[in-house]
């Protein structure tokens, strides 16, 4: 059985990939924009898991694949949601004000399996470092922040950046294998069967 991923993320794939699990890639063309407009004031893990929700449903809408994986992911600190920045100027203004600092990313899981879907949340609390002005230059000017939730990675440039993870690192990634493992069980199936040429 062959896994879908409703994403164009690297770093879930290379998660996937990194586990024995070769996804297709299908990106689906969801308006996240307008969902979360329509969740204002709910809680991250429930905007999370809606748009993963979202984005595979939409893909089992475009394809005829039977498993297919749609993640989203969100990073929340001192109250407040914070998604993908898209501009230098979000960026430094939310990196400056997460040095040193610690949050809660939440990754949410769909996974749709012939005649069912199932959901869950991973969660981490994430201690960022301080970082000076000219980090945080350095490590805008790399372009990585601007299309990941909170504006870091932790598998790339940003990775010195980040003091120590409680909680799943897979999910800060942009999935956790653990939780697709156990949702994968909820369906009747074993993450081993996804492994490929084995």
């Amino acid at each position: 059985m062959k896994l879908c991923l409703a994403s164009a993320s690297p770093g879930r794939y290379k998660v996937l990939t990194g586990a024995g699990i070769v996804p297709e890639v299908v990106v689906s063309e969801v308006d996240e924009d307008a969902i979360m407009a329509g969740m204002v004031g709910a809680p991250a893990r429930d905007i999370v898991l809606a748009l993963a929700r979202a984005k595979a449903e939409a893909v089992a809408q475009q394809t005829d694949h039977s498993l297919i994986i749609g993640c989203d992911s969100m990073f929340e600190m001192g109250g407040e949601i914070l998604g993908k920045p898209h501009t230098p100027e979000v960026a430094r203004e939310r990196l400056t004000a997460m040095a040193g600092r610690s949050g809660v990313l939440y990754t949410g899981h769909w996974l749709i399996a012939p005649e069912t879907g199932v959901g869950g949340v991973s969660e981490a609390t994430v201690h960022v470092a301080p970082m000076s002005a000219r980090e945080i230059d350095a490590y805008i000017a790399t372009g990585e922040p601007l299309h990941v939730a909170g504006s870091f990675t932790i598998d790339g440039f940003g990775g010195p950046f980040i003091d120590r993870l409680e909680g799943d690192p897979h999910g800060v990634t942009g999935l956790s294998l653990p939780l697709l493992r156990e949702l994968l069980a909820r369906t009747g199936r074993s993450i081993t069967e996804l492994w490929d040429g084995i």
